[in-house]
């Protein structure tokens, strides 16, 4: 598991604070499910409302982040899908990947099945696995590298138990990704 101070959880716990709701997903998702390895960012989708952006800026404030401006985060909030912005924790250069939830189906499905997880005495909110492995699906598709299907590979033998296969088998079909499951679950 992560280590417990890892300073990208200053990211969510500050979410936390504030009330805000998200879910961590990518590689620090993976990392929770699967294997460690190094990652100096953290993605999070947020169910960001525009009258929560001035909670959002406060939350992250400019003394200890680079954080965009209000407009920047309610144009992002206002896109139907792959919405986006960055936030920065100056003094380590952290970085945190923000993801409105928008009407992205695969985000809307998922964010009623987040977990939460606990490290040292703080609870975090995290993906579901089945949402983290169908995202990376979605990436490798997309023609990113092979390490998405290593880290499902990892998830797979780590976290088998945690893994609703009916849900997961269900949205594989849905989603087209049939083939490409056959293909991974062959080299296992």
């Amino acid at each position: 598991s992560m280590p417990e101070a890892d300073p990208l959880l200053v990211f969510p716990q500050r979410l936390d604070r504030a009330g805000i709701d998200y879910m961590i997903t990518g590689s620090v998702a993976s990392i929770i499910y699967g294997e460690p390895r190094m990652t100096h960012d953290i993605d999070l989708v947020l169910e960001l409302s525009t009258h929560q952006v001035a909670t959002c800026r406060a939350t992250f404030a400019e003394s200890e982040f680079y954080c965009p401006p209000a407009e920047v985060i309610r144009m992002e909030l206002n896109r139907d899908a792959r919405g986006h912005f960055n936030v920065i924790h100056n003094e380590s250069g952290l970085k945190a990947d923000i993801y409105p939830i928008g009407n992205d189906p695969l985000h809307r499905w998922a964010f009623p099945l987040r977990k939460q997880v606990s490290f040292g005495n703080t609870e975090f909110w995290v993906a579901p696995p089945e949402y983290v492995i169908l995202r990376k699906l979605q990436f490798y598709r997309e023609g990113e590298s092979g390490k998405h299907l290593r880290d499902i590979q990892k998830m797979l033998e780590i976290s088998s138990d945690r893994i609703n296969e009916t849900l997961l088998f269900g949205k594989i079909e849905a989603l087209g990704f049939t083939e490409l499951w056959k293909k991974i679950t062959r080299k296992a």
